[in-house]
């Protein structure tokens, strides 16, 4: 045909599609298609009727049709409808034929005569299977069924997303016609809701295929327009088998009633999750301020656009706040102040550590006095004009846009402590009863902490006071030491530690260095630092050694109450030995730093700490040479939380072997590297530098010779204060050299050496073997002895004795003229 040989598939693809066509061309339903010679014989054979009827293009193409599709019974009846085809008549309807395997198949047919070559009859026939057909028309007349009559909104699209088809529900949930709806897009049907956004959507279905569910929509629609309302729209797209994409299909409810709901409950669970989060944030430190900080940043800006808290000048101070009288003015002093942007009020309230008064008619006054919150809703200048301390704040509050207004007092345990504002400018809904129970929450639970805050800082306070009190208001000057200290309290606020240090001036030139840590802090642990420090101090004036105490401290400690130890180390430095006596309880180890620069800690024997009871103290005598440097410290300097306590010690170490510095330099060097970023404890720090004694300050004579002793040792005293400018003293000084000596002489092994000491009074010292202190006698008026201590005791102006590692020694001291120390 037209030039070029006929082929079958050509009398195929030129029939009449018809609803065939449509079914075949959406793949409904498979649809054969064969192609016959007027004598039946088959010359095409389609895949749908290799699908339907089991024999394959080579098994059909060559056959005749009524052999290969029916038996004996059915032939008759096919060759008749072939025969009315084949006279041009044309034939449709439901024959059974039979599939490959023997089974009957009604199928549905159509059949179109159509010439072929040379003017040859055909007939192309097509045939779908009944019982799909049926099928799909009952699925169809079900879809139907669903989109007219389900009383959800059901709608379809265009792939330019204009309506093609929707239902009556969905017609009327929008207040327009089906008709208003068909070939306009939902913007131009729906001006009044979020169409750009629903769009979007239906573009992204379009694009990536994904179904989206519970698209939420909202907003006013014609048949509406008074009140908002919300939808909740599911979204897929319309493709055939082969991917043709016809558009999107739409479900869509109306939520309106759940979607109110549900904002009432986003934000009951808004207000919930502020009272938790504010609940985490307020109160985490026992400052007023930062306890009042925390509450602005809890609301602001998620309640509010600008808040405030002022408090009570009374409670700034820690004193007990007292009811509000009705006939007087308040002043608050703003602590706390937050907004969300740059609002321009900072000229309508107080800036953060001023003052304002309000007058008792003023409404905050009226509120603090009654303890209940103020809701002003809305705000205009009249009721701005009562709310503000002064006039000249009302026209700032206005331009700056307040328009809705809630003050809350702050109360705790009955008493109110101050007042918090909360302001809204840019957020556009007013302050509601709902909004006004969750700031009460919220400013009670900062009421509380506030309160406990005023507390603790009166409680802070007093320790403070006790501790500054017990620790030592001056270092006195020490021949042959210089001395530098340091105390820094504990940089959390709220934290008073036990810590402390003293120096105690001892007999012949010795000192005491005491440095000590009670456990625990609070008041408790500053008052029972006041008695360790005073009982110790005291123990040490009377020549006690290190290790007795230590032993008598703990017994005090033990005395004190349960629970309560502390870590010590004292250590006794004699300044004419060049040596130290240490003991220790519990306390770390002091760090000794050589002339050459090398700097270790001194192995002391640890001991358990004061108020364990029951266990011995040991001291060790370590050498002190001149220029060498000796630290005692407590746990504050050395230690820090994550880190090896060694390591503090280390540092400290070589941080003191550094060269060139004063003793004061190195306390601040120490200082400057262990404490960088303040400490969680109180810190006590003393270091002692061994200095060279001046040569008219000390003069020393060995006592040998037996019974000329005492002679000697009266013509070198006098001798040596002459040469020191003490003539006015050499009398006394003679007589109390003389008891002393022969008193050695008389009731201990011979006296060894006789020392005088030149200090802030005249020391007198003479050592012996003997291991018994000497003692205050009764006499008679008719005893020709016994009266030697009893001189020594009247004359001098203090006088001991001590316990040596090889004896004793026996002093007494005598005031320095006016102008001679």
């Amino acid at each position: 045909m037209h030039g070029h040989e006929w082929d079958a598939t050509d009398a195929v693809d030129s029939a009449p599609n018809g609803d065939s066509a449509r079914l075949e061309g959406h793949r409904l339903v498979p649809l054969a298609t064969v192609l016959l010679q007027s004598d039946g014989l088959i010359l095409h054979w389609s895949e749908d009727a290799e699908a339907l009827l089991g024999y394959t293009a080579e098994e059909a193409v060559g056959s005749h049709a009524a052999e290969l599709l029916t038996d004996g019974t059915d032939r008759p009846e096919l060759l008749d409808v072939f025969q009315r085809i084949v006279s041009g008549t044309g034939w449709s309807g439901v024959l059974p034929v039979r599939h490959r395997d023997g089974h009957r198949v009604q199928l549905e047919f159509r059949t179109y005569p159509i010439a072929g070559p040379a003017g040859t009859l055909l007939l192309l026939a097509t045939a779908s299977d009944v019982r799909a057909v049926h099928a799909v028309e009952a699925d169809l007349a079900v879809l139907d069924g669903v989109f007219d009559r389900s009383p959800i909104g059901m709608a379809v699209y265009d792939t330019n997303l204009r309506f093609v088809r929707l239902n009556e529900a969905l017609a009327r949930m929008n207040g327009v016609p089906v008709a208003g709806h068909l070939g306009r897009r939902i913007s131009a049907v729906l001006p009044g809701i979020n169409s750009a956004e629903i769009e979007q959507i239906m573009r992204q279905v379009l694009t990536t295929g994904k179904p989206v569910v519970d698209a939420r929509s909202h907003g006013r629609v014609p048949g509406d327009p008074k009140r908002d309302r919300a939808w909740s729209a599911s979204y897929f797209r319309l493709e055939d088998s082969t991917g043709k994409v016809f558009g999107v299909c739409s479900s869509i409810i109306d939520v309106t009633e759940r979607f109110q709901a549900e904002a009432r409950a986003a934000r009951a669970q808004e207000r919930l999750a502020t009272i938790a989060e504010a609940t985490a944030r307020i109160g985490t430190t026992l400052d007023l301020q930062r306890t009042a900080e925390e509450l602005i940043e809890a609301v602001v800006p998620r309640f509010a656009d600008f808040a405030t808290v002022d408090l009570l000048e009374p409670v700034l101070r820690g004193a007990e706040p007292t009811p509000i009288p009705s006939d007087r003015s308040v002043t608050l002093r703003a602590v706390a102040v937050g907004e969300n942007y740059e609002t321009g009020l900072a000229h309508a309230v107080d800036a953060i550590g001023e003052t304002s008064e309000y007058s008792p008619d003023r409404s905050y006054t009226q509120c603090l006095r009654s303890g209940r919150p103020l809701l002003r809703a809305h705000v205009d200048e009249e009721a701005l004009r009562g709310l503000v301390a002064s006039e000249d704040r009302v026209a700032p509050g206005i331009a700056a846009g307040i328009h809705s207004y809630m003050m809350v007092p702050i109360s705790a345990r009955g008493m109110v402590l101050g007042g918090s504002e909360f302001i809204r400018m840019r957020n556009p809904e007013p302050f509601t009863d709902a909004d006004v129970a969750l700031a009460e929450e919220l400013v009670a639970r900062t009421a509380l902490a506030l309160d406990n805050a005023r507390l603790y800082r009166r409680e802070r306070e007093t320790a403070l006071t006790l501790q500054r009190s017990l620790l030592p208001q001056e270092i006195h000057r020490t021949l042959g030491l210089e001395i530098a200290y340091r105390y820094l309290p504990s940089s959390v606020v709220s934290e008073v530690g036990g810590d402390w240090f003293d120096v105690v001036p001892l007999s012949c030139g010795r000192v005491a260095l005491v440095v000590g840590d009670v456990m625990g802090h609070g008041i408790r642990a500053a008052a029972t630092m006041g008695q360790l420090r005073t009982v110790a101090r005291t123990l040490a004036t009377l020549d006690m050694p290190p290790e007795q105490v230590l032993t008598r401290l703990d017994e005090t400690a033990s005395g004190i109450g349960e629970g309560q130890f502390a870590t010590c180390i004292c250590a006794v430095y004699d300044p004419l030995e060049r040596t130290v006596q240490i003991a220790s309880a519990g306390h770390l180890p002091p760090v000794w730093v050589g002339t050459d620069g090398t700097a270790r800690p001194i192995e002391v024997p640890p001991g358990v700490p004061l108020g364990v009871g029951g266990v011995a103290f040991e001291s060790i005598e370590v050498p002190l040479p001149e220029g060498g440097t000796l630290a005692l410290y407590t746990d504050g300097l050395v230690e820090r939380r994550g880190q090896d306590l060694d390591d503090g010690i280390d540092l400290l170490a070589r941080t003191l072997a550094a060269p060139g510095r004063t003793l004061e330099e190195s306390c601040d060097a120490v200082i400057g590297a262990l404490v960088t970023d303040g400490t969680e404890d109180d810190i006590a720090m003393i270091m002692a530098r061994v200095l060279p004694l001046p040569a008219d300050r000390i003069a020393a004579l060995p006592l040998t010779g037996g019974g000329r002793v005492p002679g000697k040792a009266r013509r070198f005293t006098r001798a040596t204060l002459e040469g020191w400018g003490l003539s006015a003293l050499s009398d006394y000084a003679e007589l109390l050299v003389s008891e002393l000596v022969t008193n050695a002489l008389l009731h201990a092994e011979a006296p060894r050496r006789l020392r005088l000491f030149r200090d802030r009074v005249l020391t007198l010292e003479v050592s012996d073997a003997g291991g018994a202190a000497p003692q205050l006698r009764p006499f008679a008026e008719q005893d020709e002895g016994g009266r030697g201590m009893f001189l020594v005791s009247e004359l001098a102006q203090r006088w001991g004795s001590r316990l040596t590692r090889d004896g004793k020694v026996v002093w007494a001291e005598l005031e320095l003229p006016f102008g001679a120390v």
